[in-house]
């Protein structure tokens, strides 16, 4: 598998290609069994290429697989190239593994949805492109990936473009990435300017050499593009939009993999960060701050999806934390157990969305525990793995983390340690909100219909559901939920329990979410991921100079931040029952840098933009065109009443042109 690396990316494609050409004959759920095949191939030839790595030892964890050249001109060559080490590998593994989980999820959620064969067509070329990204051996192979994972999110996340709020998600997410690819773009051609590669190995070996001021450069935008596409300060404002996707979307592009793209980036070039300790410092700030920023806002959020887009960012700042602090390890390890139980809490929102008919509204939620078990069952692990209890995975990897951050400054642990309370905080809410308290479900219908009795209720939610296949996919099943799971039970919102194929992925996830931190436990002479990648970062590794009682110590402060925000939670929600508390106005509009924006640059490029088509093009621009115009039929107007046809007339101008002529030679002769 090492010299054949091209078929995990090829099968993806292929599944791509079939399902483009296939797909619709194949129907649903014929075409989500194609495209979560094609993904579950590409994931055991990665484990396949995983153990044969795992064989080796040292240096010789590391596998090149030349494609073809793609561009020679003169002296100037390219080659697409795939790389198979340590992380990429580990790369791999999560996005497809956890991608291969998500499709066979996408077959039971977007049942019924009209076009359900293009929304694995997508998917298929989604995972493609992302191990482009993660697998290539040059920037540029990375930037194909890149891109098409900024292209395929556009695709994604505005699938039901029927509603406006996913189109313009679409395009604002595709908008904002761009402004971070730019500096990923400059960041390539100062690489070939200096170095002569765009190949990692020879842009770090080059560096080594290369004035620090360049190095510096180089980092700084390839980390405005890692701001880009994993959602950092400033550039952030497009994930929580994104969730207007299909519920997989925002579990595999917006949990497990895109996203995690930046941080990738950066752990790719540690070399270069461990030269420009100034631009670590610079990641860990603004990686820091992210992280406490979105917490804050996620505390006060409804919408059981967009609570979770919240985290999202807040958990990419954790890991840009880590990476500002030397601590690239931590980084990846915090970043695989972030795709485990994020992925879930996504997956398991979307079954609450699933079971409920389409509702979002955590207030519109309560006491689903009883009515939907094993998704319940799931999601507690999933807010337990995040919020840093011992010993689900999230507690190592955060605790990694801290730790890490307290040897770089206190200042930036103490931030850490914050967004860890809130963390537990928030997402206890969530879940105290969805799973206990009162069955506000119930009241819904007649809360949006007051003037409707029971059965006029009972009709009239079918209706609303059976009438949404075309915008909302899941819908389908919902109209099925009331035969199949109680029938009415007097209620025309009565919850119900997920499919198979969705709670499978559910119980799967929820395992690697509690297992998960044993591939680095912080015992012994370092971690089993630790050696794993250390080949790839070679003498860039950080290793935390701490003694035992230090980390035992930290370690306890975290879980008792934890444990507080629980506490502070269950408090507020399930003793008081004070669905509304704590939620200022600034943090339910995301500290109002949405409004910011749209005063600083919607707003007035909408203007210049309304200014350059009506003044500038239809006024000045088409004025000088039109006025040319009007100026030459003008004068061809007057030119042509001289063509008058008649011999007499022509033969006078001749005789006025030839006396004219006449009158100027003599002129000129003197006479």
């Amino acid at each position: 598998m090492l010299d054949n690396a091209y078929l995990i990316p090829l099968l993806p494609l292929v599944g791509f290609i079939v399902l483009m050409a296939v797909g619709r004959r194949a129907g649903d759920p014929g075409a989500g069994w194609i495209g979560t095949a094609a993904v579950g191939s590409s994931f055991l030839c990665t484990l396949v290429a995983f153990l044969q790595l795992v064989g080796r030892s040292g240096g010789e964890r590391v596998a090149a697989d030349h494609l073809f050249t793609w561009i020679q001109v003169g002296g100037f060559r390219v080659d697409a190239g795939l790389l198979l080490d340590p992380l990429s590998v580990t790369m791999a593994l999560f996005v497809t593994g956890v991608g291969a989980l998500i499709h066979l999820y996408s077959i039971g959620y977007m049942h019924g949805d009209e076009r359900y064969h293009r929304f694995f067509v997508y998917l298929n070329l989604f995972v493609f492109s992302m191990l482009m990204l993660v697998l290539g051996d040059s920037l540029l192979v990375t930037f194909l990936g890149w891109e098409g994972v900024g292209a395929c999110s556009y695709l994604l996340i505005s699938f039901w473009f029927e509603r406006e709020s996913a189109a313009s998600a679409g395009k604002k997410a595709f908008v904002v990435n761009r402004i971070g690819d730019f500096g990923f773009m400059i960041a390539m051609f100062l690489c070939f300017a200096t170095f002569g590669t765009l190949k990692y190995a020879g842009i770090i070996e080059g560096a080594q050499g290369a004035a620090h001021t360049t190095v510096t450069a180089v980092a700084l935008l390839l980390f405005v593009g890692a701001c880009g596409k994993s959602a950092q300060l400033p550039l952030f404002v497009w994930l929580p939009d994104a969730m207007e996707g299909p519920t997989p979307v925002s579990a595999l592009i917006h949990a497990a993999t895109m996203v995690t793209a930046g941080v990738y980036l950066m752990a790719r070039v540690a070399p270069l960060l461990a030269l420009t300790p100034d631009v670590g410092t610079t990641i860990a700030v603004v990686g820091a701050v992210t992280a406490l920023f979105a917490a804050t806002i996620a505390c006060a959020q409804d919408d059981i999806k967009r609570v979770l887009a919240y985290s999202t960012i807040s958990q990419l700042g954790y890991m840009f934390l880590a990476v500002g602090s030397g601590a690239y390890v931590a980084a990846i390890f915090h970043m695989v157990t972030h795709a485990f139980f994020k992925a879930l809490l996504f997956l398991g929102a979307g079954s609450v969305i699933h079971g409920l008919h389409d509702e979002q509204d955590m207030k519109r939620m309560g006491a689903l525990k009883k009515w939907m078990p094993i998704t319940s069952s799931t999601f507690i692990i999933g807010w337990l793995a995040i919020a840093g209890v011992f010993p689900f995975a999230g507690f190592w990897s955060k605790d990694d983390i801290l730790l890490n951050a307290y040897e770089k400054s206190p200042a930036l642990w103490a931030v850490g340690l914050v967004t860890a309370l809130l963390t537990a905080y928030y997402m206890s809410r969530q879940v105290f909100l969805v799973f206990w308290g009162d069955e506000r479900w119930r009241d819904v219908p007649a809360a949006d219909k007051p003037g409707l009795t029971e059965p006029e209720l009972v009709a009239e939610d079918h209706e609303r559901v059976s009438a949404q296949p075309a915008t909302v996919g899941h819908t389908a099943h919902g109209a099925l939920a009331h035969d199949d799971h109680g029938g009415h039970g007097g209620h025309a919102r009565e919850p119900h329990e997920s499919p198979w194929l969705m709670t499978v992925p559910l119980v799967v996830l929820a395992t690697l979410s509690v297992l998960g931190g044993l591939i680095n436990l912080p015992f012994g002479s370092g971690g089993g991921l630790e050696h794993w990648l250390e080949p790839v970062f070679g003498e860039a590794l950080h290793h935390v100079d701490a003694s035992g009682g230090l980390k035992v110590t930290l370690a306890l402060v975290a879980t008792s931040a934890a444990v507080a925000g629980i506490g502070f939670a269950y408090a507020t929600f399930m003793k008081a029952r004070r669905l509304d508390a704590y939620e200022p106005v600034v943090l339910k509009k995301a500290w109002g840098i949405d409004g910011l924006y749209a005063a600083l640059i919607v707003t007035p490029g909408r203007a210049l933009a309304a200014f350059s088509a009506y003044v500038v093009d239809a006024r000045i621009i088409d004025g000088v065109v039109n006025g040319l115009g009007t100026a030459v039929r003008g004068s061809g107007g007057v030119l042509r009443k001289v063509q008058t046809g008649y011999v007499r007339n022509y033969a006078l101008g001749v005789a006025f042109g030839a006396t004219v002529l006449l009158g100027w030679v003599m002129v000129r002769a003197g006479v």
